[in-house]
């Protein structure tokens, strides 16, 4: 079943769906009236509906549906991990925001830190913001997410333990090596912070800054990653730990 998102909670029997996705419905999928389509709301809710009806054979379409029954969406993790991502060269976090979104990352964060190469100005950030943003938004499609995921302003590594403040447990991947993964993600927490750093690793002072501020050093194994992959070897290790992918 064809599956999309809501720009809001849904309150009627009805609804009116626009934009991007009217025009993919209508004119990509080439789905007719009566036939059905799932819509997921920001309350974690998903709706099984009918189309009653399509209009527009140009800009813009609109595709009207019918609410036929309403259920939790049961395809969100029990954790809510938030990722902090150092900046990296070309397109690669690209790849890293649609295969983390699809394992369950509740958020993605840019950062800047001392070993980054990438520094883009701000035009070039925005475009980059818009360009992840939107490939969030059909890795969450795809992937049959019952919320779209957040891709957030960049910030600074000495922004994280504020921006990281509410979850139960914030840890950071050094090359350089820290505690086992097993042994910081106990129990059932709420809510985890992973942090993983950019091509050239960390400095130390960034190390012993965010130590000072509660984040855990944890190593990812006696390999060495690449950039793109710790986030994504990072995020499958909790999700496993936390029996999110059973």
């Amino acid at each position: 079943m064809a599956w999309f998102f809501a720009n809001g909670t849904i309150t009627t029997e009805y609804y009116t769906i626009t934009g991007e996705d009217a025009s993919h419905i209508a004119r990509s999928l080439r789905m007719k009236i009566g036939e059905e389509l799932t819509l997921c709301t920001p309350d974690g809710r998903r709706h099984e509906c009918e189309i009653t009806g399509i209009t527009g054979n140009g800009a813009p379409t609109e595709v009207a549906v019918r609410i036929m029954r309403s259920i939790e969406c049961e395809q969100e993790p029990d954790v809510r991990v938030s990722l902090y991502i150092a900046l990296m060269k070309g397109d690669k976090i690209d790849d890293v925001v649609q295969k983390a979104v699809e394992l369950g990352a509740y958020e993605i964060t840019p950062f800047l830190s001392a070993r980054c190469i990438s520094r883009p100005d701000e035009k070039s950030m925005q475009k980059k913001f818009a360009r992840w943003q939107k490939i969030a938004d059909n890795a969450a499609s795809q992937s049959r997410r019952g919320v779209i995921p957040r891709v957030n302003p960049c910030i600074s590594l000495r922004d994280i333990p504020k921006a990281a403040a509410d979850a139960d447990t914030s840890v950071v991947f050094y090359e350089c090596g820290g505690r086992k993964l097993t042994e910081l993600i106990g129990g059932k927490p709420k809510a985890v912070a992973l942090i993983t750093g950019a091509e050239g690793g960390f400095e130390q002072e960034e190390i012993d800054f965010l130590q000072d501020h509660g984040v855990q050093v944890a190593t990812l194994g006696r390999r060495i990653l690449r950039a793109q992959t710790a986030p994504i070897a990072a995020l499958c290790a909790v999700m496993l730990l936390t029996g999110n992918l059973e």
